[in-house]
């Protein structure tokens, strides 16, 4: 166990300690721990990589929530070799003194009581990040071996749990003048409990920097002690969520130069009132990005502060359009909301007590009175600051004008495919297959009429389909909507998937779940595999974020042993790393064999493909994950956009680390 007695920084302690009556009545209880360990996964949403990591979220959320109240501003992160997580705040430490109610100290109550916390005491925390207040206690349950050391009332004072269940009492080890709180656990990787993953450094340091960009001043540190080396990361954004919206924003040309930052409150009655900030930017790119958050947490399926978004944004941008006599002559109509997302970039993240989600999972926020309230506060302010800055009004109001343009022309190109699509049904390219139920269904989009002449005739016909594609993709990222709507070599694409197109894309109508690109092994096939990608990613992005995408496998060489010998056999070998220890094994050594490489798809035969590629019992298949999504988009945007500097410093800084360079 190192000593934190140093680690952290003191900027707060002088004024932390006894401030805010946060003690021991603070913790109220609501029962019930036992059944955490029986189903781990409905408290932090699977036993994998997922699970693993929303533990070390729940743990953190407790450092948050200092930081909301104005007790914290330094969190640490480590991960340690012995698959042990260490957080650690300089917050107020939870409480140790006896709890008024259980008869025992508080921080145990804290540690093994599920729906123990401060958060449930309306005086404790106006805003909380872990809504239920099973977050330190189901980590704990979950835990081979936790332990807590909190610096607070001039001690410090630890206790130790296996499992859920104390291995000691309240201990006082020692005294310090500093405040705050260490949580550091190894999961329980025994049978029943978390599978057997190792945390992912990058996808934690995502999440931690997301918290530094909505908690402003708050600094989060992360650092990786696994390796021959320690990487460290660290996190403070004074800029708060305008420093994120720069980060989306980054390689790409802005049309306002600076984010328009909007901050206000929400009355609701006696209620605490809700404080709403908003950051917005437009790029020349033809896609959205808007982020919702309620407490900090990232509401994927958006809720009523989106609503009120969406509704304050289209009201006030058309009442600039009303005001802008130059403009409005170009485009006489009433804008449409989804003229002003095109190229938006914008989040709306608001701090509010007793939020209301819908379902389990925190990703809709349900409250009402937040869609009125952001809207008119929305309307008001933005509209104030469009006044104040008629060029950045301008800029905007020519932006989406033009998008209005595109939505129009775009309509004509869609009512174009459903009026083809009606007469001709599926694309002639596409060799369907019979099965109906689409669970059971895979689409390979293969390269050529030669590989897809091949998979034809190899295939499995009841439950995988093909699709030939030929000529040069069409880069989605450099093209408006109504291009990729009309482009011939997409259409195939999308009448086949069946689901739609950008925003009114629906995953429950897909006719496939199982999409599998397969390109040939070479530069010219992952060329084909990333257009296709980039086209997924910018319009169907669900078939992503559900596990749909796959990308085949097709090896490289067919290695033959002693041809002509009784003992002879083949092998199919996938990459050159594979080969090198293939031929030099004991299979091999001493023995004559013959090598032949496959240049492409087309020169395999119908069997080959099968036996290889295709056979589900042996293929071998990349799935398609999606992780931090902005860093996903800047990917995407640095390598396939419009910016040729970025795209050149990334090759330059890439180019020594290549080491199967075709040209």
């Amino acid at each position: 166990m190192p000593n934190h007695e140093n680690d952290m920084p003191s900027e707060r302690q002088n004024h932390k300690e006894g401030s805010g009556n946060y003690g021991s009545s603070s913790i109220q209880v609501l029962k019930g721990l036992e059944g955490v360990r029986k189903r781990p996964g409905m408290y932090i949403g699977s036993q994998g990589i997922d699970g693993l990591h929303h533990m070390v979220y729940e743990v953190v959320d407790n450092s948050i929530d200092e930081a909301m109240a104005g007790y914290c501003d330094n969190v640490r992160v480590i991960l340690e070799k012995n698959r042990y997580v260490t957080v650690e705040d300089n917050g107020r430490g939870i409480p140790v003194g006896q709890h008024p109610t259980e008869n025992k100290n508080t921080l145990e109550v804290a540690l093994t009581v599920l729906h123990a916390g401060g958060k449930f005491e309306s005086g404790a925390y106006t805003v909380s990040g872990g809504l239920h207040g099973v977050g330190v206690s189901v980590v704990n349950a979950l835990s081979d071996h936790l332990e807590a050391i909190v610096y607070r009332d001039g001690g410090i004072f630890k206790q130790e749990y296996s499992k859920g269940i104390p291995q000691t009492g309240v201990e006082r080890i020692g005294d310090s003048t500093r405040t705050g709180t260490v949580i550091r656990f190894t999961p329980d990787y025994s049978e029943g409990m978390m599978e057997d993953n190792e945390f992912d450094f990058r996808t934690l340091a995502d999440r931690m920097r997301e918290l530094a960009f909505l908690n402003k001043g708050i600094k989060i540190t992360i650092i990786d002690e696994r390796g021959d080396e320690p990487v460290e990361e660290s996190y403070h954004f004074e800029g708060g969520i305008n420093s994120f919206i720069e980060l989306l924003n980054e390689n790409k040309r802005v049309i306002n130069d600076k984010p328009i930052y909007l901050h206000g409150t929400i009355e609701n009655g006696e209620k605490r009132p809700a404080d709403v900030e908003i950051s917005i930017q437009y790029n020349d790119r033809y896609d959205e990005i808007l982020y919702g958050f309620v407490n900090n947490i990232n509401t994927r399926e958006g809720g009523t502060h989106v609503s009120g978004f969406r509704a304050g944004l289209t009201r006030a941008i058309n009442e600039q359009l009303k005001k802008n006599a130059k403009i409005s002559k170009k485009f006489e109509q009433a804008l449409e909301g989804s003229d002003l997302r095109e190229g938006l970039v914008a989040i709306v993240s608001i701090k509010m007590a007793d939020p209301q989600f819908e379902g389990q999972t925190k990703m809709k926020l349900g409250n009402q009175y937040i869609m009125h309230g952001v809207a008119s506060m929305l309307y008001e302010k933005l509209n104030d600051y469009l006044d104040e800055h008629p060029d950045v009004a301008s800029a905007i109001l020519e932006k989406a004008v033009l998008a209005a343009k595109a939505r129009i022309a775009a309509r004509d190109a869609r009512q174009r495919i459903r009026k083809d699509s009606e007469g001709m049904g599926l694309p002639g390219k596409l060799a369907d297959c019979s099965e109906k139920d689409p669970a059971q269904c895979e689409l390979f989009i293969v390269e050529g009429d030669s590989a897809g002449g091949s998979a034809k005739q190899g295939r499995n016909r009841k439950t995988q389909a093909i699709l030939s594609l030929w000529g040069k993709m069409l880069n989605v990222e450099k093209s408006r909507d109504e291009k990729v709507m009309g482009n011939e070599k997409l259409q195939p694409i999308i009448a086949s998937i069946g689901a739609g197109l950008g925003a009114t894309f629906d995953i429950t109508k897909a006719r496939y779940h199982k999409v599998i690109i397969m390109a040939d092994a070479d530069v010219d096939g992952s060329h084909i595999r990333t257009l296709l990608l980039t086209f997924f990613f910018r319009y169907m992005r669900p078939l992503i974020e559900q596990g749909y995408v796959y990308f085949a496998m097709p090896p490289l060489y067919k290695v033959t042993v002693g041809k002509g010998e009784k003992n002879s056999f083949e092998r199919y070998v996938y990459d050159d790393e594979e080969y090198n220890k293939f031929i030099n094994s004991d299979e091999v050594k001493g023995r004559k064999f013959t090598v032949a490489r496959f240049k492409g798809l087309g020169e395999m035969d119908p069997s080959e493909l099968w036996e290889t590629t295709m056979d589900p019992s042996k293929r071998i298949m990349t799935q398609v994950h999606l992780g931090d999504f902005t860093t996903a988009d800047g990917v995407f945007t640095r390598l396939m956009g419009e910016e040729v500097e970025p795209r050149r410093a990334f090759i330059e800084e890439n180019a020594l680390n290549v080491t199967n360079l075709d040209v």
